[in-house]
């Protein structure tokens, strides 16, 4: 596909051509990028009419990413080629988009529209663009909020895949310990127990709390556009990890915490995924500053191995157990609603697609 513009010639390039794929990833190479064909699901490029290779940009779902325009094009139009062409795009399929850049590079993108919602210096800042943005989520926010009287606000964030003894006895703790617990969803199907699941497992199971409301994650919580090393099967602790769970907090924060009056995050103690660990160490750091107790609390054991260490109740733990075909073994640690479920022909395709995959989610 080629689009004709008075000074550039722009063109989408073929990801099953290994010669394109060469070609956007020595230009990226100079840029200081590191381009994974695997990681994008389009790229494109803009050439001179006389052939010389100009700017590329890339996007995954609503994401851009890989935009770069070679040095001595920096003060054309290339770069609002590039930007404009794919946020159109995405435009026609999402209600607004999202781009990680450097910090330094903000202002380029706040120059085409983009707004920044946050950053975490050196590495990322954050934008987003589109019909829907934040102050939308906000306003979800405001449409739940439910009066308190005393101040004691807290909230708790859980993906669920699935739902556990171990998250069952974290949402009481917190619910027995406050008068009001905001129950934070992941709600993208990143995860192989899709969020209508997710949620309905967690609803029948906490049905017993009447002080706890349940709130939909949408794009801010813990989602594949601002935190996607989450979803990632194969994990090691790193800068662009920490990162991510930076912006994630950061923008729990600033965002959410003054709109609910939140005062304490719980969290459970971290012992299996490295990701989550990094998460909870970012909630340490950041969110007292906002006046937010973390408070982190103890696991639930649900065994002692032979080495006498405990082994704690984990949603991983379950789905190694469905993979092995050892569910019987771990149904202690599971509540009713998520017993029942697994029990069902309902679960059948679910329970058929972690025995045939290799990753963690």
């Amino acid at each position: 596909m080629n689009f004709e513009d008075t000074d550039f010639r722009q063109e989408t390039l073929d990801l099953d051509n290994p010669f394109d794929v060469k070609l956007v990833r020595n230009f990226l190479t100079g840029l200081g990028f590191d381009f994974d064909p695997t990681e994008v699901e389009c790229t494109m490029i803009v050439y001179t009419l006389k052939g010389e290779l100009v700017g590329t940009g890339s996007h995954k779902g609503r994401i851009l990413k890989y935009v770069g325009v070679a040095q001595k094009y920096r003060d054309t139009t290339a770069f609002a080629l590039i930007v404009t062409y794919l946020t159109e795009k995405l435009l026609k399929i999402y209600k607004h988009t999202f781009v990680f850049t450097r910090p330094e590079n903000t202002v380029r993108f706040a120059g085409l529209g983009f707004h920044e919602i946050a950053s975490a210096p050196p590495l990322f800042s954050i934008l987003e663009f589109g019909f829907e943005s934040i102050a939308t989520y906000q306003d979800y926010l405001r449409e739940i909020k439910v009066p308190d009287k005393t101040g004691a606000v807290a909230a708790v964030v859980v993906n669920c895949n699935p739902f556990t003894k171990g998250h069952q006895y974290l949402i009481e703790k917190a619910a027995s310990e406050n008068e009001l617990v905001y129950l934070f969803v992941v709600e993208e199907d990143l995860s192989v127990f899709p969020f209508s699941v997710r949620w309905k497992l967690i609803q029948e199971g906490i049905a017993h709390l009447s002080n706890v409301v349940m709130v939909k994650g949408g794009m801010y919580i813990v989602s594949g556009s601002i935190f996607p090393a989450y979803f990632l099967k194969n994990e090691t602790i790193s800068d662009v990890m920490e990162k991510q769970a930076e912006l994630d907090v950061r923008i729990f924060a600033n965002y959410i915490v003054p709109i609910l009056g939140i005062k304490r995050r719980y969290v459970g103690t971290e012992k299996y995924c490295l990701t989550t660990a990094a998460y909870n160490d970012a909630m340490k750091k950041i969110l007292p500053t906002v006046g937010v107790e973390v408070r982190e609390v103890m696991r639930l054991v649900a065994t002692t191995s032979e080495s006498k260490l405990p082994i704690f109740i984990s949603a991983s733990n379950i789905r190694k157990a469905i993979k092995a075909d050892t569910l019987a073994d771990v149904m202690a640690f599971l509540p009713e609603s998520t017993r029942n479920y697994l029990l069902s022909d309902e679960s059948l395709e679910i329970r058929q697609k972690i025995k045939m995959s290799e990753g963690r989610h």
